[in-house]
C-alpha cells in the first residue's frame, strides 16, 4: 500500500517525470527557482500566478533534487512546504516520493479513543541514539508495558539538532537529525504492528524564531493586531494561511498513516473566521482520513473549557476527541510534592485531587488567586474519558528549573502515589517517558539556535527566570549546551535496578488492572465516588469494583472501605498494611488498591 497527500503548494514529483514547484510569495516581485543537485541544477524563473502564486514545472528531477527559491533577486529561500531539508533549515529543500515507501499496515483502522493510553516521548532523548529508528527498536517495551499510543512531541524540522520542538519552522519535514522520512513512516509501521497508535504533536500558533523566511515573502501568514507568547501569531482568516495548516494536518494523518494529532496552546490561536481553526482541522480530518479508520484530534487548551469538546449524534465528536487537563497534574503534584510556588498556590489539598476525579476542573468557575480571576467553565455532559490526566508531562517537567522529575522532587513512595491515581482515574492517562521506572535522567529546556545573538538571548533569558524564583543561575541548566541536551535521554539499562524495577513492575500490574477492568475505562463521571480527609491526609476512591486507599500522612492511617464492594488487596505500593474487615491500614505515603480477587 502506497500513500501520499495532494498539496496545493510544495513540490511533488509528477507521474511522467519531472516535478512541479509552487511558493506563495504575494509580497515577492519575482521567484526563481534554484536546483542545486539533482538530474538539473541551475536556476530558472517561476511563472508568476494569480493571487500570489509562482509556479514551475522541471521535465527532469527525482529524489536526489534539491532546491531552493530566490526572492526578487536576492534571499535564498527553502520550500515552506518542503518534505525533508537535509542540512536544517536554512539549506535546500529536497525532493521526496512518498509514493516510493511501501506500507505492511493496509489493515490497520486505528483504536477507538477509550482504548488510550498515551505515552509522550521526545524522539532526540527517548534513545541513546536520539533516532527515529532507535525508537522503533524501544516499541516491544512500551507494548509490554502497557500502553496503547505514544504521543511524538513535535517533529517538524527546527533550527540546530537539539530542541523540543516547539520551535519549528518547516511543519511537513520532519527532523533531520532524527532521520528521514521513511525512518518515521517505519516506525509509524511498527508501532500499528505492535497494537500501537501513535499520536503527533503540532504547533500551528507560532513559527519558530530561528529559519523562518515567510516574513520576506508571505507577511500575511501573520496577524499583526495579535501577539502570542512565542512570537507572531498566524493569520488564520486568510485562505490560503488557513489551508496551509489544514493540508498540513491531513499530511501527517494520510501520508504517514499517523493516528491523530496533539494541537499546541490553541488558547493562543487567533482567529476571526466563522469556524474557528482547530475546530476546521479536527472536522477535515474525521471527514477524510477519519472516515476509514480511527483519526483523533486532542487539544492542549489552558482556558478550562470543554466548548471544543462537544458531542454530536451517537456521541461522537463534533471536532476535537479530547484534551489535556493541567488541573489534575497541578493537583496531584502538590499533593505529593508540597511545592506552592507559581500556578501551584492555587492547589493544595486533597479535596482539590476529589474535586478533579469527580468533575475534571478544579477551577470550573471559581475565583483563581493565582490568575486574580474567575477561571474556567464546569463540564457537563462530557465522559471523562474527553480529558487526559496525568501526573507528569513534557511541560511540567521542563519548564522547572534543572527539569527534574517527580521521583527526583518528591520519592518513589510518592511517585507509587501518583501513578495509582492517575492510572484508576476515570481519565485517559498520559505518562511522560521514562516515568514508569522513575527515570534517573531530567528532561530540562535545551536548544541549539545558530543565530549567536539568539543563542546569548536564549541562555541569559532561562537565567533571568528562574533566578526570580531564588535560584542560583549558575545551577540552571545553560539550554545551549550540548550537555544539557545530552543529559536527558534515557538510560534504558536502569530499568533492572531498583527502585526502578520496582516503579516499573508498579506501572505494569496498575495498567494491567486498568485492561482488565471495564468499570476503569467507562469514563462516568456520577460513577466516581470519592471520599477525603484533609486533616488525617488520607483519601479513597471508589470506581466499580476497585477500591483506591490512599495516605499521604507521615504516620499510618486506618480507613474504612464500603463493605457493598468485596474486593481483597490486590496491589500495595509498600508493606505494611493491614487488612481488618471493612478497614484498611496504610503505611505512611502510600496506596492500597482493593480489588475482586
Amino acid at each position: 500500500m502506497k500513500c501520499a497527500h495532494e498539496m496545493p503548494f510544495g513540490a511533488r514529483l509528477l507521474p511522467g517525470g519531472g516535478a512541479r514547484f509552487r511558493l506563495w510569495a504575494p509580497a515577492a516581485r519575482r521567484v526563481d527557482l534554484v536546483r542545486s543537485a539533482g538530474p538539473d541544477v541551475g536556476e530558472a524563473p517561476m511563472q508568476p500566478m494569480p493571487d500570489g502564486w509562482f509556479e514551475r514545472t522541471v521535465p527532469r528531477a527525482d529524489a536526489t533534487t534539491r532546491y531552493t527559491f530566490r526572492i526578487d533577486g536576492d534571499a535564498l529561500v527553502p520550500d515552506p512546504a518542503s518534505r525533508a531539508n537535509p542540512d536544517d533549515v536554512h539549506a535546500a529543500s529536497a525532493l521526496v516520493d512518498p509514493l516510493a515507501f511501501e506500507w505492511p499496515d493496509e489493515h490497520w483502522r486505528g483504536r477507538p479513543w477509550h482504548e488510550a493510553v498515551i505515552y509522550e516521548l521526545h524522539v532526540g532523548c527517548f534513545t541513546r541514539e536520539g533516532t527515529f529508528a532507535a525508537a522503533t527498536g524501544r516499541l516491544d517495551e512500551l507494548a509490554a508495558l502497557g500502553v496503547t499510543a505514544i504521543e511524538l512531541m513535535p517533529v517538524a524540522e527546527f533550527a540546530g539538532r537539539r530542541g523540543w520542538g516547539y520551535d519549528g519552522v518547516l511543519p511537513f519535514a520532519p527532523e533531520a537529525s532524527y532521520g528521514t522520512p521513511d525512518d518515521l513512516k517505519r516506525l509509524v509501521a511498527a508501532a500499528h504492528g505492535r497494537g500501537l497508535m501513535v499520536l503527533l504533536d503540532v504547533v500551528y500558533n507560532h513559527f519558530g524564531p530561528e529559519g523562518n523566511y515567510l516574513h520576506r515573502y508571505a507577511p500575511n501568514f501573520f496577524d499583526p493586531r495579535a501577539q502570542t507568547p512565542w512570537g507572531a501569531a498566524i493569520r488564520f482568516d486568510d485562505r490560503t494561511v488557513r489551508r496551509f495548516f489544514v493540508h498540513n494536518a491531513l499530511y501527517w494523518v494520510e501520508e504517514f498513516r499517523i493516528d491523530g494529532l496533539r494541537l499546541d496552546a490553541v488558547h493562543a490561536m487567533h482567529d476571526r473566521s466563522r469556524v474557528f481553526i482547530a475546530d476546521a482541522i479536527a472536522r477535515a480530518l474525521r471527514m477524510g482520513p477519519g472516515r476509514s479508520r480511527h483519526v483523533h484530534t486532542v487539544l492542549e487548551n489552558d482556558r478550562n473549557d470543554a466548548v471544543r469538546l462537544t458531542r454530536g449524534a451517537g456521541g461522537l465528536p463534533r471536532a476535537a476527541t479530547a484534551q489535556w487537563n493541567d488541573d489534575v497534574h497541578h493537583a496531584l503534584h502538590v499533593l505529593v510534592t508540597g511545592e506552592r510556588d507559581g500556578y501551584y498556590a492555587d492547589f493544595g489539598s486533597l479535596a482539590d485531587v476529589a474535586t478533579a476525579l469527580r468533575h475534571v476542573y478544579v477551577f470550573d468557575g471559581r475565583y483563581s488567586p493565582y490568575r486574580d480571576r474567575r477561571h474556567g467553565r464546569p463540564v457537563q455532559g462530557l465522559p471523562a474519558t474527553r480529558f487526559l490526566g496525568y501526573a507528569q508531562d513534557h511541560d511540567q517537567v521542563g519548564n522547572r528549573a534543572t527539569g527534574d522529575r517527580l521521583v527526583h522532587v518528591a520519592g518513589v513512595d510518592a511517585a507509587m502515589v501518583a501513578a495509582a491515581l492517575v492510572l484508576t482515574a476515570p481519565f485517559v492517562p498520559m505518562l511522560f517517558q521514562g516515568e514508569e521506572w522513575g527515570a534517573s535522567a531530567p528532561f530540562p529546556y535545551f536548544t541549539d539556535h545558530t543565530d549567536p545573538e539568539l543563542a546569548r538571548a536564549v541562555s541569559e533569558g532561562r537565567r533571568r527566570e528562574f533566578t526570580a524564583f531564588g535560584w542560583d543561575p549558575e545551577s540552571v541548566p545553560d539550554p545551549q549546551d550540548p550537555a544539557t541536551a545530552a543529559s536527558a535521554r534515557l538510560d534504558w539499562a536502569e530499568r533492572a535496578r531498583d527502585p526502578h524495577a520496582r516503579l516499573l513492575a508498579w506501572h505494569r500490574d496498575l495498567l494491567a488492572l486498568r485492561r482488565s477492568t471495564p468499570a476503569l475505562t467507562d469514563g462516568h463521571l456520577d460513577r466516581v465516588d470519592v471520599r477525603v480527609d484533609d486533616d488525617a491526609g488520607w483519601l479513597v476512591v471508589e470506581r466499580g469494583p476497585v477500591t483506591v486507599v490512599v495516605n499521604v500522612a507521615d504516620a499510618p492511617r486506618t480507613v474504612g472501605v464500603d463493605h457493598a464492594r468485596p474486593g481483597e488487596v490486590v496491589l500495595a505500593s509498600r508493606d505494611g498494611w493491614t487488612r481488618a474487615g471493612d478497614a484498611v491500614t496504610v503505611p505512611p505515603c502510600a496506596v492500597v488498591v482493593l480489588a475482586p480477587a
